[in-house]
C-alpha cells in the first residue's frame, strides 16, 4: 500500500468553517463516486481545529503556520495507479476532482507527496 498526503490551504476568500464545509459534504462524495475508477482504497480526512487549539504546541517548536486539512489517500501501488491513470475513465475522473479542487483549495500552498506507511507502534 501507499498513500497519497495531500496537506491543505483554502483559498484566501474561504473561511476555514467554509472550507471544510465545502470539502466534507461537496467533494467528499465526489471523490467517492470516483473510487474505483481510480483505485483509491481508503481516503481519510483530517479537519484542523481552530488555531488557539495548536497555537501553544506550534508557539513552543516555531512552527509555520498550520494546514486547513489534510486529505490521505491510500492505493494498491505506484504501478497499479499507472495502469489505471492510462484510462479515459481514470483521466476524466482526475480532471473531474481537480477543477472542484480549485473552487476550494490554494493549490500554490497545498503540498502533497507519495509516501510508504513505517508503523511504528
Amino acid at each position: 500500500m501507499i498513500k497519497l498526503t495531500f496537506a491543505l490551504v483554502r483559498l484566501p476568500s474561504l473561511s476555514r468553517e467554509d472550507f471544510q464545509d465545502y470539502w466534507l459534504r461537496t467533494h467528499a462524495p465526489l471523490v467517492a463516486s470516483v473510487r474505483e475508477v481510480l483505485g483509491i482504497q481508503r481516503y481519510v480526512q483530517m479537519h484542523s481545529l481552530p488555531d488557539e487549539m495548536s497555537e501553544p504546541l506550534r508557539t513552543s517548536r516555531d512552527a509555520p503556520a498550520p494546514y486547513d486539512g489534510v486529505a490521505q489517500l491510500w492505493y494498491e501501488s505506484l504501478e497499479a495507479l499507472g495502469e489505471l491513470m492510462v484510462t479515459p475513465e481514470a483521466q476524466a475522473a482526475g480532471k473531474l476532482l481537480l477543477e472542484d479542487e480549485r473552487k476550494f483549495i490554494d493549490h500554490a500552498r497545498s503540498p502533497l507527496w507519495w509516501g510508504q506507511e513505517r508503523v511504528i507502534f
